[in-house]
């Protein structure tokens, strides 16, 4: 119990924690609410109109597999975050700006939309989340 009070005292590694955190919640809105029916259909969409579109269609089992994969993946990294480094700050810090474009596309989405949108709902944590971790990777001195 020691340890792992001690690793969470490192302001990084409890940022990642609740930015993989945030994710799963984000993960369980969108699976709940109907996200991969919407996104799905728009690159269909899209694809049709421009011909061609590099992003995939996913089946729910795909997508929800995948997207658990790499919430245990984060939780998982948590030692090597623990321990740093050039190459640790720069994924986190990648990472952490996805997210707030993630839960960024959401919020204004769904205000664009004038709908509420799959998603929305846990997006202000992930955005919170994701700053913290975008903070943290910021202020980190190497």
């Amino acid at each position: 119990m020691k340890q792992i009070k001690q690793l969470f005292a490192n302001k990084n590694v409890l940022a990642w924690f609740i930015l993989v955190t945030a994710v799963a919640l984000h993960v369980i809105d969108e699976a709940i609410t109907g996200f991969l029916t919407l996104y799905n259909q728009a690159v269909r969409d899209i694809k049709s109109q421009l011909g061609f579109f590099p992003a995939p269609t996913f089946s729910f089992g795909m997508w929800l597999g995948g997207l658990i994969t790499a919430i245990l993946i984060g939780y998982c990294i948590i030692p090597f975050i623990a321990r740093g480094g050039r190459i640790i700050r720069v994924v986190t810090l990648v990472i952490g700006f996805i997210m707030v474009i993630n839960a960024l596309g959401h919020l204004l989405g769904s205000l664009y939309t004038k709908t509420i949108l799959p998603g929305m709902w846990s997006s202000p944590i992930l955005l919170f989340a994701a700053l913290y971790v975008v903070l943290q990777g910021k202020a980190r001195k190497e």
